[in-house]
């Protein structure tokens, strides 16, 4: 199978990667830079698994029809790179990887609903520099229709090959899942703001008490718009649940002492790793979707439109806040 990977940060390197150690036809698509560093030095990849250089093609434009799609670019960049490569992608499955909920809609302004599969990943990898990844820890990669949940042979067979890389799961409520994967993904706002990997960032009980505000807010919004939120694998509902059932200080206790043990590799989430690389991160389509969530139903989400506007500034200013500066920021909406 020709499987293109488009989008070479952390996940789309490592997937890519590995999908060549198993022996697939993969070809990555990246910025110039990824393409120039691939080219001379190969595809280095470190971590759990071990230490890998891996001999793969890469390439800063699609140029031929790949069967397989694999589309590991940030929500907000999908238009351009579908834009970019519009004549080649028609007949081609394209198998999404983004957090949020979004980034199916824009696909299907490009191609078929049909041609068009959904996934979670639940590994973590880091954006060192062009063709450096660490892969962080390991996890299931679950895949479905967002479309259609009916699972088919084709997603049966696409299953078995993304297996070789990460154990795959296939799921008949993947929206269910991804709401709750926002959950996961909401509190890689604050190393964004801070600008600390997340070992350090939850180190601090009083930090670890805004994710928890986080949660309870998202969570509130989540039941009064009616939505089923699916268990992940590894991640059940109830870790929201009963996190956001208990006191503050005792649930900051819980979550600090997970949030540092993640990997032994300092670990920063997407938002960070998009704002050290001068990008635009995915901030809108993780904690602006419970902003967004709220203003359709007529709900307040003041905790994450106020962390979305900090990430936001950093952005803008490349300023990070000390953790006092962000406890100061959010103190009224804790409890």
């Amino acid at each position: 199978m020709k499987i293109a990977v488009v989008g070479a940060g952390a996940i789309g390197c490592l997937v890519a990667g590995y999908l060549k150690l198993k022996g697939e036809d993969v070809v990555l698509v990246g910025r110039p830079e990824l393409a120039l560093a691939i080219g001379k030095l190969g595809l280095s990849i470190s971590g759990v698994r071990g230490n890998f250089n891996v001999n793969i093609k890469a390439s800063t434009q699609l140029d031929y029809e790949p069967e397989l799609l694999i589309l590991a670019t940030k929500t907000q960049d999908i238009q351009q790179a579908l834009e970019a490569s519009r004549d080649f992608i028609k007949g081609a499955t394209i198998l999404t990887i983004q957090n949020g909920i979004r980034a199916e809609e824009i696909i299907s302004r490009f191609v078929d609903r049909k041609n068009i599969v959904s996934s979670i990943v639940m590994f973590g990898s880091t954006y060192l520099e062009p063709g450096k990844v660490v892969h962080n820890f390991e996890g299931s990669w679950i895949i479905g229709k967002m479309f259609n949940g009916r699972p088919d042979e084709n997603l049966i067979f696409l299953s078995l090959l993304l297996d070789k890389a990460f154990p795959t799961i296939i799921s008949e409520n993947l929206k269910g899942m991804k709401y709750l994967k926002i959950f996961v993904n909401a509190n890689n706002c604050i190393p964004a703001i801070l600008g600390l990997s997340m070992q350090e960032s939850f180190s601090d009980l009083d930090v670890a008490r805004i994710s928890i505000a986080v949660w309870k807010e998202g969570f509130e919004l989540i039941s009064q718009a009616g939505i089923e939120l699916v268990s992940l694998p590894d991640f059940p509902v109830e870790n929201i649940t009963k996190l956001t059932s208990i006191p503050s200080s005792e649930a900051a206790k819980i979550f600090s002492g997970i949030m540092t043990k993640l990997s032994k590799d300092p670990l920063y989430g997407s938002i960070l790793q998009s704002i050290k690389r001068g990008r635009a991160s995915e901030i809108d389509y993780i904690n602006g979707e419970f902003v967004n969530l709220a203003k359709d139903n007529n709900l307040l989400a003041p905790l994450n439109e106020r962390l979305a506007g900090l990430v936001h500034k950093v952005e803008q200013e490349r300023k990070f806040l000390n953790k006092e500066e962000l406890i100061e920021a959010t103190k009224e909406f804790l409890d």
